[in-house]
């Protein structure tokens, strides 16, 4: 257990506050209009469709956890038939993800969920949440389940709490920066500084 206080983060490493949310039973939604020229669709994606919209969505807020896998190891993930992927396209140009996992029986975790910076603020998140919802309860399930930190975008734990997730459980994870070691490029995410 850790003591109360400040704690050193060693150089080469990135510290962050993970927090989990879950729903019981599906929340309320409040229904909101796709936003004009936005598609969304199911998504049978291969390993560089998906690299491309992981990083383009996530190396903003370091998303590094699928960086990490082989080319092998994440499509056995984006191929399973457990696994739900599905985009939000603005000109015939993927802009959005969300993943719904259901490999763990009853469950559903909400594995990635986000925008590029051309729909954030558009509504095309809360549009996409809806549908997050609606697609986890259409299926056989007790939980669905998400979580989040403090280098995510700071309007992500809001977000999720309104749209009906509650925390759970707080966790401090601490892991390589992935811009130090090849994953992400050094200039992505200002918002959390390296320390070398």
């Amino acid at each position: 257990m850790l003591a109360d206080g400040y704690h050193d983060v060693p150089p080469g490493k990135v510290a962050m506050v993970v927090t989990h949310l879950e729903m019981t039973e599906p929340a309320d939604t409040r229904e909101v209009p796709m936003p004009p020229g936005v598609t969304f669709e199911a998504k049978k994606p291969d390993v560089a469709w998906y690299r491309d919209i992981f990083e383009r969505v996530g190396a903003p807020w370091l998303w590094f956890g699928r960086c990490k896998l082989s080319d092998a190891k994440l499509d056995l993930i984006i191929s399973d038939p457990n696994v739900a992927i599905f985009s939000l396209s603005v000109d015939g140009r993927d802009e959005g993800i969300l993943e719904l996992d259901f490999r763990t029986e009853g469950e559903c975790e909400l594995a990635y969920f986000g925008l590029t910076d051309r729909l954030i603020g558009s509504g095309a998140g809360r549009f996409l949440m809806n549908r997050a919802i609606g697609l986890a309860w259409t299926n056989p399930i007790k939980r669905f389940h998400v979580h989040t930190c403090t280098i995510d975008s700071p309007n992500a734990l809001g977000f999720y709490i309104r749209s009906g997730f509650k925390p759970y459980r707080t966790q401090v994870e601490i892991a390589d920066d992935p811009r130090l070691i090849g994953l992400l490029p050094e200039d992505v995410a200002p918002h959390v500084p390296i320390i070398r």
